[in-house]
């Protein structure tokens, strides 16, 4: 589906409500979400002002994660949200920095924006397997499904996890989650140099 469509269909409004808010045509609209014709230029920035998305956004097919973007967008002009506080979070990825991510008053949006953060993960998790054709590592992928379904709650789990993070310099050393990650990470370190790892 592409965005206007979607953008359409969530805010409950028909072709013609949006052609009476532009002063074109029913038939204009019914053009650009079949994608006969491309969306004029000019009406880009209207559209961005009506429903606070880029114009780009507008004309092609949407990923999960645009969807939920403009959900967001709209949660926001609906609800008027305020950011109570922000919480620190290491992102791990590109940037590999702190930032600040943003707690709100209201728990719709908070919802959302760990929806996307799902959605972005999951994004990830498959591109991981599509590295290559046949992975050769599918074992291990299976395992990391096993152990995310059975115990990701458990605190070993956690910790060897980070500790593998830290091990190959995903994480830098100064980002710990608990106090007593170093002395469990020292030891685990010991493991693998006796065994040459």
């Amino acid at each position: 589906m592409i965005g206007l469509e979607y953008i359409l269909s969530l805010y409950n409004l028909q072709h013609v409500e949006l052609a009476q808010i532009l002063g074109i045509r029913k038939q204009n609209i019914n053009l650009w979400v079949k994608q006969k014709q491309k969306i004029p230029k000019k009406y880009l920035p209207i559209l961005e002002n009506l429903f606070g998305v880029a114009g780009d956004t507008f004309g092609h097919e949407l990923t999960e994660i645009e969807k939920l973007e403009i959900q967001k967008e709209k949660l926001k002009k609906d609800l008027k949200p305020v950011i109570k506080r922000h919480e620190e979070q290491f992102a791990v990825g590109e940037t590999n920095e702190l930032i600040k991510v943003p707690v709100y008053d209201r728990e719709e949006m908070n919802t959302i924006e760990r929806d996307i953060e799902k959605a972005r993960l999951v994004s990830r998790f498959k591109e991981a397997l599509d590295v290559v054709d046949r992975n050769p590592y599918m074992d291990t992928c299976r395992l990391m499904v096993e152990l995310l379904e059975k115990v990701q709650q458990e605190p070993v789990l956690q910790k060897t996890v980070e500790a593998l993070a830290h091990y190959y310099e995903i994480l830098p050393d100064w980002v710990n989650s608990q106090p007593e990650q170093d002395g469990f990470e020292a030891e685990i370190f010991e493991v693998f140099d006796d065994n040459n790892y």
